[in-house]
């Protein structure tokens, strides 16, 4: 599997977006539970990073940390990225 940058952007893209619509949490509800443990993230501002994909390994897992993100299975993220591919 050779991934080019762009298909990296999208599974993150569909990783979170897939995680938000799992536990119900809007952009604002995700920029609330940001701020509660000190980050401050304008909901557009997060709206904007995941929908490019583009977010540093810090925010990224802030996010896991407030969305109480287990595990991404290795399974998962190969199954994502042929799918991506495949596009």
């Amino acid at each position: 599997m050779q991934a080019k940058s762009s298909d990296w952007r999208n599974l993150v893209q569909r990783v979170l977006k897939a995680e938000l619509s799992k536990k119900g949490v809007k952009y604002q509800d995700l920029s609330n539970k940001l701020s509660a443990i000190g980050v401050d993230q304008s909901a557009d501002n997060l709206r904007n990073k995941i929908n490019k994909g583009i977010l540093g390994a810090d925010l990224l897992l802030q996010i896991m940390f407030v969305l109480n993100i287990k595990q991404i299975r290795h399974e998962d993220i190969t199954e994502m990225l042929d799918d991506i591919e495949g596009e």
